[in-house]
């Protein structure tokens, strides 16, 4: 497993992503992009301010222009002291002050902008009121692959969150399965993941027996008994940066079917995989995926897309789904987690995050794909 802490990123860093945002926003026609608080904020300047805070705080990027975040005076001091302060101004506001009326010089009046999807709508409504004549788009419409392509250091950060992930994987293939709820397997993994360096736990899926028909179940009081396969999802931040694996594990011996459904999502997962190289569209991955699953007969049981991009948050684009015609280029990092949800009886699903290379793709999680006999 991939240990020690990774150097930080700095100013340098984030002003060249500041920088390459304004570009992208200039490319894709938008007058500049307006950033709330949440994971465009964090991978852009490194600054964390909770997402339900109801002051405003955004940072408005523009082509040729400082990068400036607005913010509440009382939180002027955090905001300096954030790893991307000396790539931006800040620019505070205090209570009983208009803060749109702060905004609204740094914006063209009739400008079009991309803003950030879990922007509070009172905020966009208040700047429409002080720029009646200005527009907006949502980011992951006009700004799809902000995030997608990562550079060295956030690949090393990805790996080593994989990596964690695949010996919490290892771990709790070792623990008695059989006789104990779903939710105690899902506290074990909890457990796991921060013990291998995770800061903060996302999901801890565990669907057994029919559960695991369910592919967003996520653990209840059902007993887990012999004979059931069990669906185990799970992932968070280590380093800032994410993992999401998914096995399906067996309490004792798996009957002919279940074996066979457990190879034909491992063999869809495969193929997709080594299908991975740039140039492809995204569509691809799920396309070659999908066919295996097609051909041996289970296609209606293949009920969600087969992938999503992952980085400073588990779920982003880009999107491995019929209709994603992004083409791959080296650096982009997503999900193939192809599987087969039979209802009322059992699941199955495969998952392993990928990362697009120069000549193909490279797996960031090593832990076997075969069905694991759990006791």
């Amino acid at each position: 497993m991939t240990t020690g802490t990774p150097a930080p990123f700095t100013a340098a860093d984030y002003k060249a992503r500041m920088d390459r945002a304004a570009r992208s926003a200039a490319d894709a026609g938008l007058a500049g992009v307006l950033v709330a608080p949440g994971p465009d904020l964090v991978w852009l300047t490194g600054y964390h301010v909770p997402a339900d805070t109801e002051r405003l705080t955004v940072l408005v990027l523009a082509a040729g222009r400082e990068p400036t975040l607005v913010v509440p005076t009382l939180e002027a001091p955090d905001a300096a002291a954030a790893p991307g302060a000396d790539a931006m101004t800040l620019r505070d506001w205090t209570d009983g002050t208009d803060p749109y009326g702060v905004t609204a010089p740094l914006l063209e009046t009739t400008g079009r902008f991309g803003v950030s999807d879990n922007a509070w709508a009172m905020h966009l409504l208040g700047l429409q009121r002080t720029l009646p004549d200005s527009s907006y788009v949502s980011l992951t419409e006009a700004l799809p692959m902000l995030r997608a392509v990562k550079d060295a250091a956030e690949l090393e950060r990805l790996a080593a969150a994989g990596a964690a992930a695949d010996a919490t994987y290892e771990e709790i293939r070792r623990v008695p399965f059989a006789g104990r709820r779903e939710n105690e397997i899902a506290r074990e993994l909890a457990h796991l993941l921060r013990q291998f360096g995770h800061s903060q736990v996302d999901f801890t899926v565990v669907g057994s027996g029919p559960n695991g028909a369910n592919p967003h179940h996520e653990a209840s009081d059902r007993i887990i008994e012999e004979g059931d396969m069990v669906v185990l999802d799970f992932g968070g931040l280590r380093h800032g940066y994410g993992s999401d694996t998914t096995r399906t594990v067996h309490v004792g011996e798996p009957t002919a079917e279940e074996q066979r459904v457990h190879d034909v999502v491992r063999e869809a997962q495969t193929a997709a995989c080594e299908a991975v190289r740039p140039g492809i569209a995204c569509q691809d991955v799920d396309r070659v995926a999908r066919k295996v699953i097609t051909d041996a007969g289970y296609g209606q049981y293949f009920i969600h897309r087969t992938g999503h991009g992952i980085g400073v948050t588990t779920h982003e684009p880009p999107y491995m789904i019929e209709g994603e015609e992004q083409p791959l280029v080296p650096g982009m990092c997503f999900s193939v987690e192809p599987g087969i949800y039979l209802p009322g009886r059992f699941g199955v699903r495969v998952e392993d995050i990928v990362t697009v290379t120069e000549d193909g793709g490279r797996r960031l999680n090593a832990t076997a794909r075969d069905m694991a006999i759990v006791g």
